[in-house]
């Protein structure tokens, strides 16, 4: 089915000014050409402060953009996620794997938070921290505004516990390993740039314990001291050891660039195991520590 199309909307940065319209769009979103951001044009479906665009319209300061996409047929997504602990301050749920949290690329409705608000209409609770579409497992939702807001600063505050159980390649690494390697952002044929490791990135921490061994992969829980993005598919690639199925990071915590770089995978991309399973964190009205375990998958299906 069709969902009901949106619109996006752009604030010009100082290296916009004087571009024109079609290369802004060109060269900011190159997940589409640039004879699609043209025949976009041409169907006025971009406006600049409300008027329908030009082609050769040359962007000035302070201009406010708007790209009016068309309904389109989403891709299929898990929708059921469950409900594992409610009160009235906050929601801790399992978010299956394949659901995005927020809309993003060709996912708008068959989205967590599109769910949450066909489920709790009047008040509908706000994720507090995210996890990556192939991420399963457990999240805190805030239900009232002082939980939000208490819940967020614990989370910039590095002070939400999170662990998770990850699958990633055998190796002879020794029982725990410290992962320090710098997160920043590389190009990325599709999309410009992404997150990965990169020694001018940003200080980044992950604590990586093995939990089990087999020929062929180890089952090991991370604990995450900072809060990069995709920050632990990085880590384990960094060291070596790339989590089992994952398509866009290869040894060394970069993206792996195909013989034909339109192919390039891209973060959403599914099939790497990775599960939140350990939520720690103070509850936002008594300060009591909250304490969260998530049910472990079987061995072969993780996620």
């Amino acid at each position: 089915m069709l969902n009901q199309g949106w619109i996006y909307y752009d604030r010009l940065k100082p290296k916009d000014i004087g571009l024109k319209v079609l290369d802004f769009y060109t060269q900011n979103y190159r997940h589409s050409t640039r004879e699609e951001w043209g025949d976009r044009l041409l169907a006025q479906q971009i406006f600049v402060d409300g008027e329908p665009a030009q082609p050769n319209q040359i962007l000035k300061k302070n201009q406010r953009l708007e790209y009016h996409r068309a309904p389109w047929d989403e891709p299929d997504a898990p929708l059921d996620y469950e409900i594992l602990h409610e009160e009235a301050d906050f929601l801790i749920i399992d978010k299956p794997s394949g659901l995005p949290v927020l809309p993003g690329g060709f996912f708008l409705e068959n989205t967590l938070l599109h769910q949450l608000r066909k489920n709790f209409p009047d008040e509908t609770p706000i994720p507090i921290h995210r996890l990556g579409r192939g991420t399963s497992g457990l999240m805190i939702l805030a239900r009232s505004p002082v939980a939000k807001k208490n819940l967020s600063q614990q989370l910039r505050l590095h002070q939400i516990k999170k662990i998770y159980h990850a699958l990633i390649l055998a190796g002879d690494y020794p029982d725990h390993v410290t992962i320090t390697t710098p997160i920043g952002k590389v190009p990325h044929p599709i999309l410009g740039s992404i997150h990965a490791a990169h020694p001018e990135g940003k200080y980044s921490h992950s604590e990586m314990t093995v939990l089990r061994r087999e020929p062929k992969t180890s089952l090991v829980a991370m604990d995450i001291k900072t809060g990069r993005p995709h920050q632990i598919r990085i880590h384990v690639a960094a060291i070596g050891f790339p989590l089992v199925g994952d398509p866009l990071y290869d040894v060394g915590g970069i993206p792996k660039i195909p013989a034909d770089p339109t192919q390039t995978a891209l973060p959403g991309d599914l099939g790497y195991s990775l599960r939140a399973m350990e939520l720690k964190f103070r509850h936002p009205q008594t300060s009591e520590i909250q304490h969260f375990y998530g049910r472990e998958k079987p061995w072969n299906c993780i996620n």
